[in-house]
């Protein structure tokens, strides 16, 4: 044969560059072997390279931003008036609105410690190390779970009468459950996405909405005293 290959022996980490391998199949093993191709890229440079180009087209269009409009500052500082309503930064503004539903202690130091130490320590929890979604074992005993949760921390919003949590989080939990009543093999794929989610997607989903929410409610829907005003009224 003219079209002859050469099979030579070598070291290389890299299979997508050197694909060719040499398997010796005896008696007691089968020929036929299954491998898929994880959807990875190498840290570097390409993973590298698109953490640079995307800082710096952040950069960009925020120098760009800033030339165009200017910043929404307010008038100068006057220690002999206090602004009503006296606002924090938007950065501060859902401890802010939290503050108005609960006691300093609770809405300052117990609710955000707990939700920082949520956001650390659960992505270490074996379901989420396996990058599997929350659905897909245990479906039943984990919705038994889901439930007690959300019926006790609806309760307790309720209570306190904190709509601007209770409602996104029902949102949340609809989501979720859409999620525990779809397939992997949904043949929509709106669904297939949904399952496969793990406990650490949903818990920063909950989290980044539930942060947007308190941020737009405390800008835009509070007046002086804090009361609620609607953004179209002086």
């Amino acid at each position: 044969m003219t079209d002859e290959k050469k099979f030579v022996t070598g070291l290389d980490s890299d299979s997508r560059r050197t694909p060719l391998r040499l398997a010796f199949v005896t008696r007691r093993t089968s020929p036929q072997v299954k491998v898929t191709d994880d959807p990875v890229v190498m840290t570097y440079p390409e993973g590298i390279l698109r953490a640079v180009v995307a800082v710096q087209s952040l950069a960009i269009a925020l120098v760009v931003i800033s030339l165009i409009w200017d910043a929404p500052l307010e008038e100068l500082a006057d220690p002999m008036h206090t602004p009503n309503p006296a606002k924090a930064p938007w950065y501060f503004l859902g401890l802010q609105e939290l503050l108005h539903y609960f006691p300093p202690v609770v809405a300052g130091v117990i609710i955000p410690g707990l939700v920082v130490a949520a956001l650390i320590v659960i992505p270490y929890f074996n379901i989420n190390i396996e990058a599997e979604g929350i659905w897909l074992k245990n479906r039943q005993r984990r919705l038994r779970i889901f439930g007690a949760v959300v019926v006790i921390f609806s309760a307790v919003m309720l209570l306190f009468q904190v709509y601007a949590v209770l409602m996104p989080t029902l949102t949340i939990a609809a989501f979720m459950l859409a999620a525990a009543r779809s397939a992997p093999d949904s043949p929509v794929r709106f669904r297939r996405w949904l399952v496969s989610k793990p406990v650490a997607y949903w818990v920063m989903t909950w989290f980044l909405v539930q942060a947007s929410v308190l941020t737009i409610i405390g800008t835009f829907f509070r007046g002086p005293g804090w009361s609620w005003i609607w953004p179209w009224r002086s």
